[in-house]
């Protein structure tokens, strides 16, 4: 049994104030009765949280202003606002071949953006920790902030990533995220960087911003060049013992799937099978290159024999994976997340229409309208999450007000 924490007054004062923050993140200016319906808190205690975050600076006392004209007798409320522009926070999405970083404010709305290919290979840490390091510079350029401002950093990975922030690095692929990013950007940059695997940061995106939002119980599964998922259960992100929780390995075992291999993946492989036989298809036209899944979803929208074939074959296979996700875990909701989403939708109807010959308990089935920003979504989410919690840790920069 894990030991109970005792309720210091120093941790009630922590629980209370990331509990306002997290209020004023998605309100406007508030009143002391607002803040005190939304949290909970007693009167007296959301004055004393207010007025200490206003002097830390996370929060500002706007001007009082009566709401509605005519008489009234007494003070106006006081009202409060989120000071969204004290630091910046940054969410990252490490994938084997490119990095994405976002610049967010303390809303969650994003400043500033850098995406940049890497030229993937037998290159050392050091050399990908730089690199990460430029387009994290570069999206903090873009949002008009300096590395000063920055308040916390979330990194996405594509490998298991354990309770403590640690790479599980028992296997190869997975071995190539376990970089040393946290201790060397700490050191570089002075930032504190949590990591966390990309399809749990996806589940976390998807249910703040995406189709599961205020949904308790989702599975949101990135589906573009390889499957893996992210799992909310009663509102509450599933790590798994070593991380690994959400791992889809086992599809290798799954009659008409037998591998992890996504949409956008089998999409292109698929087609170059097809264009390697004499049977006439649209894919042909104008092409002098490898064939994009997009480019098949649009041959398929046109009528084309082979696309249409390719998709039959990809919602069947999804629908066994979902049908999977839908007997072990029992969710909701489904989400088909990343890249390829926008084009998957097209594959709905037909998942939903094969479920119920894989799955006793049918989940509902959504495409993602987050498209490939649906990690860095999750990223800056967790990176406010740490920022509400630690708040009265934190040091803010320097007082910067809002406009």
């Amino acid at each position: 049994m894990a030991e109970l924490v005792p309720a210091t007054p120093q941790l009630l004062r922590r629980v209370s104030a990331g509990a306002v923050l997290e209020f004023m993140r998605a309100s406007g200016a508030v009143t002391v009765t607002d803040v005190m319906a939304a949290t909970g808190l007693t009167r007296a205690t959301t004055i004393a949280v207010c007025e200490d975050l206003v002097g830390r600076g996370w929060i500002l006392e706007r001007e009082n202003q009566r709401e509605f004209g005519g008489y009234q007798k007494g003070r106006p409320a006081r009202r409060f606002e989120l000071n969204e522009r004290a630091g910046v926070v940054l969410g990252i999405d490490i994938g084997y071949a490119k990095v994405t970083a976002v610049a967010s404010d303390l809303r969650g709305t994003a400043l500033g953006r850098s995406s940049l290919p890497f030229q993937a290979g037998e290159v050392g840490s050091r050399e990908r920790i730089a690199f990460i390091d430029e387009v994290a510079m570069a999206a903090l350029q873009a949002a008009g902030a300096e590395p000063a401002q920055v308040l916390a950093v979330c990194a996405g990975v594509a490998a298991p990533v354990d309770r403590h922030g640690e790479v599980v690095a028992t296997q190869k692929f997975w071995g190539l995220f376990d970089l040393g990013l946290r201790p060397a950007l700490k050191e570089t940059r002075g930032w504190t960087v949590l990591l966390e695997n990309d399809a749990n940061l996806a589940a976390l995106g998807e249910r703040w911003q995406g189709a599961a939002a205020g949904i308790d119980d989702v599975v949101v599964i990135l589906a573009s060049e390889r499957l893996g998922s992210g799992i909310v259960e009663g509102g509450r992100l599933v790590h798994g013992t070593q991380g690994s929780a959400g791992e889809l390995a086992y599809l290798d075992l799954v009659e008409g799937v037998g591998d992890t291999y996504g949409i956008a993946y089998l999409a292109r492989k698929w087609a170059a099978e097809a264009l390697a036989t004499p049977v006439p298809t649209a894919l042909r036209d104008g092409r002098h290159g490898r064939v994009e899944a997009e480019q098949v979803f649009a041959a398929a929208a046109s009528g084309d024999a082979v696309a249409t074939g390719i998709l039959d074959r990809l919602a069947d296979r999804m629908a066994r994976v979902v049908g999977t996700v839908a007997t072990l875990l029992n969710p909701e909701l489904v989400v088909i997340g990343g890249g390829v989403a926008q084009s998957a939708d097209v594959l709905l109807a037909s998942i939903t229409e094969r479920l119920e010959g894989f799955t006793a308990t049918p989940a509902r089935v959504a495409v993602s309208p987050l498209g490939d920003a649906i990690v860095t979504v999750g990223a800056v989410r967790c990176a406010l999450d740490y920022v509400e919690k630690n708040s009265l840790d934190l040091e803010l920069p320097a007082p910067v007000i809002s406009a």
